[in-house]
């Protein structure tokens, strides 16, 4: 009982947060105080408005916001977003360009859960669907989950892109980003040995943490500081009375998010001073700069306490998939027995959490892979958000992994499975 208590504490600080900040902008902007102006409620009103956004973001879960683009055809084409599997923990979805020619590269994006939903990858999906058919795992909030679903952890993760690549059949081409590159390994190794014409044509893997040992960084030495103990101790509360998944044992998006400000302290206090002075002075709007980085950076989501625990012991500390001895549903997966599917890393040279070394140790597993089949790239000056999202992935990075795709993609094959989902 104690850690649900801890769990809705934290809500309580959260929504308290939001409604002084509601409360100050609207006493701020009261009528009566504009016939005697006074500096310090102007500002009070532009405190409020801030805060009251910040906090208010914290429980929302932001929309992709990709209404139509324009494609190659020159025209702009509107943008559905289907559902194509629907499970408890997280749905496989496909942008659907509507009017516009199904294009021949079929591209999965394994999207992290890290504390951050789907949406973080908003701006790589928009890069990729002019000119390809996008995919994307969607991944639930741990919270809104109810307890009667069961557990999920690593394996069960596993286990779902197994079935996503199994759904999206042998022509697709996968992309996993940070967190999710070893699990991603992980599912190719199990259909190389299980279901082998269920295999994708190419997998690249973007700044993972494949052998976190590879090149430390704080990340990694924190997970060998710490004991198992101390991180369930410390991290993992069970979900409070306000949401569906009530008692479930989570890692709490508000406590990730707390870590993730208090890295980097000054920079964001400093980046909140400098928004309260710009609506001060009328210079903000719901979409600058600011507003579009914390409407998505603060949006946290609760991880099950069994994936990030056993993301922490297997990957990290254990650094199974490294030794090549990750375990799935009982079954020894062998990455050794992938022998067909063209495999790609890419790693930012100034990247602090997966530092380079990390992800480019996947090669080295690939045994049963020709070297015709391998593929790498280390991108000069990029951080760890660039590579994915930001100006090295546009002009560098997305055209290199589109042209590995084009050289491994052999025959396309039409599939039964992708034109029913089509039709219906």
């Amino acid at each position: 009982m104690r850690s649900m208590l801890s769990y809705d504490w934290m809500e309580t600080l959260r929504n308290t947060n939001q409604w002084l900040g509601a409360s100050a902008r609207a006493l701020g902007s009261y009528p009566v105080f504009s016939v005697m102006p006074n500096p310090a409620l102007h500002w009070m009103q532009a405190w409020g408005e801030v805060t009251e956004r910040s906090f208010e973001r914290m429980i929302a879960k932001p929309d992709w916001n990709i209404d139509s683009i324009t494609c190659e055809d020159g025209r702009d084409h509107v943008v559905q977003v289907d559902t194509v599997v629907q499970r408890a923990f997280g749905d496989l979805i496909h942008f659907n360009v509507v009017g516009r020619e199904e294009q021949p590269r079929r591209i999965l994006l394994v999207a992290p859960m890290s504390g951050h939903y789907a949406t973080l990858l908003r701006s790589t999906v928009k890069s990729l669907i002019t000119n390809c058919e996008v995919y994307i795992t969607d991944w639930h909030n741990a919270r809104d989950i109810p307890v009667s679903e069961g557990k999920f952890d690593v394996e069960d993760y596993t286990l779902y892109l197994v079935d996503f690549m199994r759904e999206m059949g042998p022509d697709t081409h996968v992309i996993a980003v940070c967190q999710p590159a070893p699990l991603t390994l992980a599912a190719t190794a199990y259909l190389a040995e299980d279901d082998p014409k269920a295999q994708p044509r190419t997998l690249t893997l973007i700044g993972g943490p494949i052998d976190p040992n590879a090149t430390p960084t704080d990340v990694t030495d924190f997970g060998h500081r710490v004991t198992m103990g101390q991180l369930e101790h410390s991290m993992i509360q069970r979900v409070g009375f306000k949401y569906a998944g009530v008692g479930r044992k989570v890692y709490p998006g508000l406590l990730q998010l707390t870590s993730f400000m208090s890295m980097n302290a000054d920079r964001h206090g400093q980046a909140f001073m400098d928004q309260i002075t710009r609506v001060a002075r009328g210079e903000a709007s719901d979409h600058d700069a600011h507003n579009r980085f914390y409407d998505e950076y603060l949006a946290v989501m609760d991880m099950t306490a069994e994936f990030y625990l056993s993301t922490v012991e297997r990957i990290f500390k254990n650094g199974e998939i490294a030794k090549n001895a990750f375990v799935v549903d009982g079954k020894k997966v062998d990455i050794g027995k992938i022998t067909t599917v063209a495999v790609k890393t890419v790693e930012g040279e100034k990247d602090d959490i997966s530092a380079p070394g990390q992800c480019i140790a996947a090669l080295g597993l690939l045994t049963g892979l020709p070297d015709n089949k391998k593929a790498s790239h280390v991108e000069p000056n990029a951080g760890h958000y660039g590579i994915f999202a930001g100006r090295s992935w546009r002009n560098n990075i997305r055209p290199l992994v589109l042209d590995f795709i084009d050289s491994n993609s052999g025959e396309a094959k039409p599939r039964a499975a992708n034109q029913n989902a089509a039709a219906g």
